[in-house]
């Protein structure tokens, strides 16, 4: 199973609440590469647009896609 693989497992994060600084990106980041290890695709829901603009930044969009809330 690589990355792209659709039969990969999801592993969804609320992210809504989350504080958009370096301390919240090196989590995700962290969360993201132990997922993958585990066989997992990482997806957020619902951060914010700060967020995503830091994870933009760092160059981590594809690792760490967001998918919004269901409302």
């Amino acid at each position: 199973m690589g990355p792209g693989d659709p039969n990969r497992r999801t592993l969804r994060v609320e992210a809504a609440g989350l504080e958009a600084d370096a301390v919240t990106l090196d989590a995700l980041a962290r969360l993201q590469l132990t997922a993958c290890r585990c066989g997992f695709r990482l997806c957020l829901h619902g951060s914010s647009p700060a967020l995503r603009e830091l994870i933009a930044f760092a160059g981590l969009d594809d690792a760490l896609p967001d998918e919004p809330l269901a409302v």
